[in-house]
């Protein structure tokens, strides 16, 4: 079923998996001040407010 001189042109795709580092650290700095205010409000609530009880 094959013809003799037959020009098949094929297509190369190449992926390349591309980091994006601005992301990366952005993301990291926003959990880490979620965590900050995190416990920055249990250190609130056990030196003021749990003392008045």
């Amino acid at each position: 079923m094959t013809t003799p001189g037959r020009n098949v042109d094929i297509e190369e795709r190449q992926i390349q998996k591309k980091s994006d580092s601005s992301r990366v650290i952005s993301t990291f700095i926003k959990y880490t001040a979620y965590l900050l205010i995190f416990f920055g409000t249990l250190y609130f609530l056990a030196n003021y407010v749990f003392p008045m009880f």
